[in-house]
């Protein structure tokens, strides 16, 4: 019988290099909850992942611990593709947040150990960079409309190029984007759900005069956007998105649900304010008519809720086709991980747009260090292999998990309404 050739023999090592011999789930609480998967070959390489999804972090953590890693003992880490396929055609209950979560988290792991065994960093293993930094925004906020012009004045110092911008509602004791004085908006804040009242009269009326005084304030050099929160019907979003036309704003953002994906059409009729939706999407499926009717302008849809890296390029390239960009959801309910996952896709496709970026505290940043910079109003991926981010399994358990909830909305009347 003939010996396997030496190339033969090498692509056989190579194979018992890439099995998984380990995948770990840790949860931590440095001041926020975060999901990491930590997957390890036999040659020692490893991978990580991000899992979190804000308010379920546990119930993405059980499907990861219970149902996907008992799945990748044994696998090939080298086949991406194929490791997808199987999590999501075989879990016949497709889609869905948590499931795609799981996924995404086992995805971009195997790609930060691709990465790492190849000694390249992802945007590399995507086909190289289409630029050299991706455009960032950052959140200006403020109990009133002079407050958060001042904090859009902090944030164009700091050398931002793109700044979203919220103020509070007369009337309305907690509206969505502003943070308590001094402090980083943080929603999740109770062990259950905090109840918050909701006007969108009030609403409709103080939005156009925020930023009718930011363009006073502050030119119409620096790009505005603004985050609807999903608060309003379509024909209310159609009345703001024409009421906002005169101040130019790069994006009105989850304007109404997009359950009814065809709702955007309505706005669409009265106005030409560009329109992004998405960072609650956990598929190509959740913006289809959206991207093939081009009824937005940017798909928000993160790899951490997307389905990772291997999705998630599938989705911009459709949206490529329509001339629609990338504009992915970066706030802290994120990890570091997901962050610089991002950031290298962010690097990489033609058809970016935009990245949200809030910043993480230091305590963070020390369980998950990392190698992308902040630089003139852009963020930077260094070229380390795989993704650049890391997590201190030592550092991490020191802090336990903590039950921590969304709100809910109500309006005055005691209804539910869209948080």
């Amino acid at each position: 019988m003939n010996e396997p050739s030496a190339s033969t023999q090498h692509r056989q090592g190579s194979h018992r290099d890439r099995e998984i011999i380990d995948a770990k789930v840790i949860v931590t609480c440095p001041g926020r909850n975060f999901v990491t998967l930590k997957i390890t070959t036999r040659s020692g390489v490893y991978g990580v992942g991000d899992a979190t999804l804000n308010g379920r972090e546990l119930a993405v953590a059980a499907y990861l611990q219970e149902h996907v890693v008992p799945n990748l003992i044994g696998r090939d880490a080298g086949r991406i593709e194929d490791t997808w396929q199987f999590l999501y055609r075989g879990a016949y209950w497709r889609r869905g947040p948590v499931t795609m979560t799981a996924i995404a988290a086992v995805d971009v792991a195997l790609w930060d150990i691709l990465g790492k065994m190849a000694g390249l960093p992802i945007y590399q293993l995507l086909g190289g960079r289409s630029r050299e930094g991706a455009l960032v925004y950052a959140h200006a906020n403020g109990r009133d409309i002079a407050e958060a012009s001042d904090e859009v004045g902090k944030y164009r110092e700091q050398g931002f190029l793109a700044i979203r911008a919220q103020c509070g509602v007369p009337g309305v004791k907690k509206a969505y984007g502003v943070a308590a004085a001094g402090k980083p908006y943080e929603p999740a804040e109770s062990e259950l759900p905090a109840e918050t009242v909701w006007s969108t009269p009030r609403y409709l009326e103080v939005a156009p005069r925020l930023f009718e005084q930011l363009r006073a304030d502050h030119g119409n050099e620096v790009e505005l956007l603004h985050d609807v929160h999903h608060r309003l019907t379509p024909i209310e979003a159609a009345r703001l998105a024409r009421d906002l036309e005169p101040y130019r704003l790069f994006w009105m953002e989850d304007a109404t649900p997009a359950e009814n994906q065809q709702s955007f059409a309505l706005i669409r009729q009265h106005s030409v304010t560009p329109l992004a939706v998405g960072e609650v999407f956990n598929s190509i499926w959740d913006c289809k008519q959206l991207i093939e009717q081009q009824l937005i302008d940017y798909i928000r849809t993160t790899l951490v809720h997307g389905g990772g890296i291997t999705h998630v390029r599938r989705l911009a390239d459709f949206a490529a086709l329509y001339q629609v960009r990338t504009g992915f959801h970066g706030a802290t309910d994120l990890s570091p991980v997901c962050m610089g996952a991002a950031l290298h896709f962010d690097t990489w496709v033609p058809n970016f747009g935009i990245q949200e970026y809030m910043f993480h505290s230091e305590q963070i940043l020390e369980v998950f260090p990392r190698d992308y910079e902040f630089r003139a109003g852009r963020l930077h991926v260094g070229d380390t292999p795989g993704h650049g981010v890391d997590i201190d399994e030592a550092l991490a358990a020191r802090y336990p998990y903590q039950p921590r909830q969304l709100p809910v909305a109500r309006l005055e009347d005691g209804s539910m309404w869209d948080w």
